[in-house]
This record gives C-alpha cells, sequence and structure tokens, in this order.
C-alpha cells in the first residue's frame, strides 16, 4: 500500500497535524478534532485561528499559527483578500522535527514543506474548488466585477498552479469519498485511499408513530451549498422550514424567506440534535464532496432529500433512507419533497439508523490508526 514512501527510521515517530484555518467548526473542523484525539500530543499547525469560537473544541491542543494571523481582523474575516498570501505562509510552518506529517485540506495546507525523511499524509476533502471544477460558480457567485476580474483572473491561475505543484508534495493521499478520489486524480494525478469522515452518531430510540412536521436544513450558509433552492421550494411549498447554521449568505436567504421558514443561527450540539430527532426529514440541497449532516439526521432515523450528486450517492439509498432530486431548479426539489412524503411509510427508522452506523468515529479512527501504523 506504501510503495515509494520514505519511512522514518525512528522508534518514537513525531507526529504534526496541519489544516487549513481554524476559524469556524464544521465538517472539516470535526475530522481535524478525531484527528486530535487520537494524536493529543501532536502540535496543530493552521493558517488563521479563531481562539474564541474554537478553544472550546481543542481546549488542550497546541495550536501554531501562520503570520497570517497576526493581521487586523476585518482582514481576517475576509480570507479571500488574503489569496495571494497563502501560499507563502503555508510554506512558512517549520516542520523540520517531525517524522509523519498528516494534513486535513480542502485548499492550501496540503502544499507545507517537509524534509525528506518525513511522511505527508493529506486527508483532501476536496482538491481546492474554486481553483478547478468551481472555478466559474466562484467567480458568478461572489460577483465579481469585470474590473476585478482582471486582477483576479491572473491570480487564480498562478494559484491553480501553485496548487498543482503542492499536491506533488503529499506523499500519500486519503480521500473522504469515491467522489473526491476521482477528482484528486483527475486534476492532481494521484491515486488515493477513501477512508469517510468521522460522524459522531447519536444514540436514541427511535418513537414509533410519532411524526413531526418541519423539515430541516443544518449547513454552513454558504452559496456553493445551494440553500437558496430550499428557500425558493419551501416558500412554494408553505411548510415548515427550519435552517440551523451561520454563513455568509445569511441575510440574502432570510430575506428570500416567507413566514414558514424560520432561521435559528448558531445553534450548541445538543439543541441541534433535538431538532435532527423530531424533525420530519434533513433537507441536503447541494453538492458535497461527501456531507456529514446527512449521517447525523439518518443517525437519529430521520429520512434524506439530497441532490443527486456528490458523496450522499455512497451514504443514502433510495427509497430506503431517503429520496434524491435529479436538478438544482426548486420545482424538481418540491417534486422530491412530495415523493419523499408519499414514500414516508416505507422508511424504517432502525434501518437508516444501520446505514449511519457505517459511518461512525471509531470506524474512522481505527483506518487512520492501520495507515499510520503500517507506515511507521
Amino acid at each position: 500500500m506504501f510503495t515509494n514512501l520514505r519511512i522514518p527510521k525512528t522508534k518514537n515517530q513525531k507526529i504534526a497535524i496541519v489544516h487549513d484555518f481554524l476559524t469556524y467548526f464544521g465538517g472539516a473542523e470535526k475530522v481535524l478534532l478525531s484527528l486530535h484525539k487520537l494524536y493529543p500530543d501532536a502540535p496543530i499547525y493552521t493558517l488563521l485561528y479563531n481562539k474564541t469560537k474554537m478553544k472550546q473544541y481543542f481546549p488542550e491542543a497546541k495550536i501554531r499559527v501562520s503570520f497570517l494571523n497576526k493581521l487586523p481582523k476585518f482582514l481576517k474575516k475576509r480570507k479571500k483578500y488574503l489569496l495571494p498570501l497563502m501560499p507563502t505562509a503555508t510554506e512558512t510552518f517549520d516542520l523540520r522535527d517531525f517524522d509523519i506529517v498528516i494534513s486535513s485540506s480542502s485548499s492550501f495546507v496540503k502544499g507545507v514543506i517537509t524534509k525528506p525523511k518525513t511522511v505527508h499524509i493529506n486527508y483532501c476533502h476536496t482538491p481546492t474548488r474554486f481553483l478547478w471544477d468551481w472555478y466559474y460558480n466562484y467567480l458568478k457567485e461572489n460577483k465579481i466585477s469585470k474590473i476585478k476580474k482582471i486582477f483576479l483572473i491572473p491570480l487564480l491561475h498562478y494559484l491553480r498552479m501553485w496548487d498543482k505543484s503542492a499536491s506533488e508534495r503529499v506523499d500519500y493521499f486519503i480521500a473522504n469519498s469515491k467522489h473526491t478520489a476521482k477528482r484528486i486524480e483527475k486534476f492532481y494525478g494521484r491515486k488515493s485511499v477513501v477512508i469517510y469522515p468521522p460522524t459522531k452518531l447519536k444514540v436514541c430510540k427511535v418513537e414509533s408513530g410519532t411524526v413531526y412536521h418541519y423539515f430541516l436544513i443544518v449547513s454552513r450558509l454558504s452559496p456553493y451549498k445551494k440553500i437558496d433552492l430550499a428557500i425558493e421550494a419551501f416558500n412554494k411549498l408553505e411548510l415548515p422550514l427550519i435552517v440551523i447554521g451561520e454563513g455568509s449568505d445569511k441575510k440574502r436567504l432570510e430575506k428570500m424567506a416567507d413566514k414558514n421558514i424560520k432561521f435559528l443561527g448558531f445553534q450548541p450540539r445538543g439543541k441541534i440534535n433535538q431538532y435532527y430527532k423530531n424533525c420530519y426529514a434533513f433537507i441536503f440541497p447541494g453538492e458535497d464532496d461527501f456531507g456529514i449532516t446527512p449521517i447525523e439526521a439518518m443517525s437519529f432515523g430521520k429520512p434524506i432529500l439530497a441532490y443527486r450528486k456528490g458523496g450522499v450517492l455512497e451514504t443514502v439509498i433510495e427509497g430506503e433512507t431517503g429520496e434524491f432530486f435529479d436538478d438544482p431548479i426548486p420545482e424538481i426539489l418540491t417534486d422530491g419533497v412530495r415523493r419523499l412524503k408519499n414514500n414516508y411509510s416505507n422508511y424504517n427508522p432502525e434501518k437508516i439508523k444501520k446505514q449511519a452506523a457505517k459511518f461512525s468515529e471509531e470506524i474512522f479512527k481505527e483506518k487512520i490508526k492501520k495507515i499510520v501504523k503500517d507506515i511507521v
């Protein structure tokens, strides 16, 4: 499995973990937290760190930040203005003392520079979206003016070349799904092994015969998540929809929504679990490389309605644990809701929970441990 890898010679291997940004707790950060639990003594290197938001998740971690973290707050909140500095910041991490580096990345930190003796394993959440297959979506969704494009397009071209070069510094790729593995091979020309992200499953009894009436979305409110698609559909359906999460797109989405749609913003894990437990079904309107929140919803026995693309094709079983809709159009999503309601009596909550159990945190940890053990 590890042909051509540079194997450390020492008995007590020193491990470092590198992560793009520690400013928001999302799916990638759940992976990082599991890695930290596996290797609690390994320092975590990151480009940007929001101590106020993230200290609660990593209270004992040794966090080491790049020079970008010394910049003014208004700049750190607008990462797109820091794009020209990201490669340099990544390359300035001093990892000379480590035998194994595990990077958790969807953008830059796979490009860290390591010594020849060091083995670099990259857990890839996605090849950098805005540089590759989401390039045109990025320009459109961020409403880049013609004047800004004159400067931005050459910068993105440079970053794309750097990103390809950075991928060659990785000794071994782990993909978070088969979907991501195909994209790693397409854009980086590299093979990878698939280890699904860890999902912290909630063990609870499913109350038979109880029907709840609201639909649920738990998501970062960013344009690529396509929450606006669900808003338009539920405006027409006039069915109750609850949206949990924060993000740059929140104000726009709130303006779109009718009275049947409620935005709850950030919620603590206990509250989110209660909303999972009491929802009718979970809506996943965008394309994601894996998608942890549908697994979380399924762990409560809840069916999923998802866009038929990306990682959900590996986790949701049509007609058994949920339904798909085929085009990112409000009318098609609306039809998917109707099909889900018509088929609702056929979803077995216990079967749905068993499907979710295949993606547990315990399985993730065992597979990661095995790969690192095989190396050392």
